[in-house]
């Protein structure tokens, strides 16, 4: 019989450490929550952000096994069973969280108020209640923080740069934003938008099977590029996007460097970012409340080009942009 359980179960990866630990030094060896919109082998491969998580932490002499342990859930497939899993998570009581999202910031805090959260690369944490400010957040949630709504303005002057004449672009998104967020984000796009003289239209996917029927309609709406906003949740779909990217011959910017197989990059390096996110986790360990860790947010921008990618669209990428490039992928 296929009951609720089952397909949750099929559809989830589940690592949870033993609940209680002592290590070796006769301290506990800390309980570190994560939950995750990727697959685990993402997740935890080579510039994963559980991996970046891990590398963070043992620059700052933290073993893993002997002071902390990790339990993980995840649900690449299945983002409608990410609220239970929040909920399972904050039961295991952990005594720090880790996520990368604003998203599941906000699924968490609704099954607790007192375990510490630290988002390792959020879109808007200031648009959560719960956060009062950057410099001194009040509550249980800290971490780093992406939006600035000079980044979108800058992402459309780069596309513009790339598309002589460009007039109409579509942006793509994921589920699971909170409604603050897409506020800002929505806000700060349209406003550079009409300073460039550029229309925008918002599609929302959920999963993968939309995505086809969403490209059809950007050529047919006579869309001539694509901003795509990043999420977790977009890292399970990025091979489709780029397969339709290249199919519908669509130049493409993405936000951050997970994405660097597409055409363009302009964003913080999320490696960099999630390594400075752990140094919050090391300080709660450590006693600090996160109430008083201020929200850090990004000091340096990459610009990443993809020559084979541009190739494959017919596209010739100017000399402006090759010289200010900070990686260019051929």
């Amino acid at each position: 019989m296929i009951t609720r359980r089952n397909v949750l179960a099929a559809g989830v990866t589940v690592l949870v450490a033993p609940t209680l630990v002592w290590s070796q030094r006769g301290g506990k060896v800390y309980r570190i929550g994560s939950l995750s919109q990727q697959s685990r082998s993402v997740a935890e491969g080579t510039g994963g952000y559980l991996s970046d998580v891990r590398d963070g932490l043992r620059d700052l002499g933290w073993v893993e096994g002997r002071d902390f342990v990790f339990e993980s859930l995840f649900a690449p497939e299945h983002a409608e069973d990410l609220p239970t899993l929040a909920a399972r998570l904050v039961r295991t009581n952990p005594d720090v969280i880790v996520v990368q999202s604003a998203g599941l910031v906000e699924m968490l805090l609704k099954h607790t108020t007192t375990i510490p959260i630290v988002a390792l690369s959020a879109g808007l944490l200031t648009a959560d209640e719960q956060v009062a400010s950057l410099a001194k957040p009040g509550g249980t949630v800290t971490g780093m923080q992406l939006f600035s709504p000079e980044l979108m303005g800058k992402r459309l002057q780069l596309l513009k740069e790339l598309v002589p004449g460009l007039r109409r672009v579509a942006v793509l998104r994921g589920s699971n934003y909170p409604a603050a967020l897409l506020a800002a984000y929505r806000d700060a796009t349209d406003a550079a938008a009409s300073a460039l003289n550029i229309r925008v239209r918002y599609l929302r996917f959920d999963n993968g099977a939309e995505l086809d029927g969403l490209f059809a309609e950007m050529v047919k709406e006579g869309d001539q590029a694509l901003l795509v906003w990043a999420n977790p949740h977009l890292l399970s779909n990025v091979r489709r996007i780029y397969e339709l990217v290249t199919q519908y011959r669509l130049p493409a910017i993405y936000e951050v460097r997970p994405f660097a197989d597409g055409l363009m990059v302009y964003g913080p390096n999320l490696n960099v970012v999630t390594r400075e996110a752990a140094r919050y986790v090391d300080r709660i360990l450590r006693g600090t409340k996160p109430a008083d860790l201020a929200v850090g947010q990004p000091r340096t921008f990459e610009l990443i080009l993809n020559m084979k990618a541009a190739q494959a669209i017919g596209l010739t990428i100017p000399q402006s942009l090759l010289l200010r490039a900070d990686e260019v992928n051929r």
